[in-house]
């Protein structure tokens, strides 16, 4: 269930489109050079490894790195869990990422399994894009944006780097992801 849900920056409630049109998604997208696209998901084991997600899509993987010129390729499973310390866990790490941040260098995310939501923070906007299997977000680098995997995780995504250091996030300081609607309240939106 790919979404795009465009709100004001200012208002949750201003909602400008609410499409799962992928075709529409990605053409909404791409005048911000950010790029949509869909790998052909495949079937995983229950509690796939990181060399399971690698080895079964090795092929379309190693052709985005050599036309893109990746180095660094990793996996990032979070899972439900019933104990506390992989609640813990899980809530540090969303807590994490749902400060609005840049990179200096593209976020490229393939999701293998599960559900995420990128907020793309465009002008006076928030675009969320809701991704799930199949779903290969390219978003440049500069751009301010934060990640929602929900508050019971279940995803696995291969992430693209240039260099080992990739993910080094410039924190804007704002608070802006408070105020928006979270992964959960989207997955809800017909």
């Amino acid at each position: 269930m790919t979404l795009l849900h465009v709100m004001s920056d200012t208002d949750r409630n201003d909602v400008r489109l609410s499409t799962h049109d992928r075709a529409a998604i990605a053409e909404h997208l791409r005048p911000h050079d950010i790029t949509l696209s869909t790998w052909r998901a495949v079937p995983l084991p229950g509690e796939p490894s990181e060399v399971d997600i690698i080895t079964r899509y090795e092929q379309p993987a190693r052709q985005l790195t050599r036309e893109a010129g990746y180095e660094v390729v990793d996996v990032v499973s979070l899972r439900p869990g019933s104990d506390a310390e992989t609640r813990k866990r899980a809530a540090e790490a969303r807590a994490k990422f749902l400060a609005e941040h840049s990179h200096d260098e593209d976020e490229v995310r393939f999701f293998a399994h599960g559900f995420g939501c990128f907020y793309l923070h465009l002008d006076d906007r928030v675009h969320a894009v809701v991704c799930g299997p199949g779903d290969l977000l390219a978003v440049p680098a500069g751009i301010p944006h934060w990640f929602d995997m929900g508050e019971n995780p279940n995803f696995s995504a291969i992430r693209f780097f240039r260099t080992a250091g990739g993910w080094v996030g410039n924190f804007t300081g704002d608070d802006i992801a408070s105020r928006m609607p979270s992964l959960d309240e989207l997955l809800d939106i017909p």
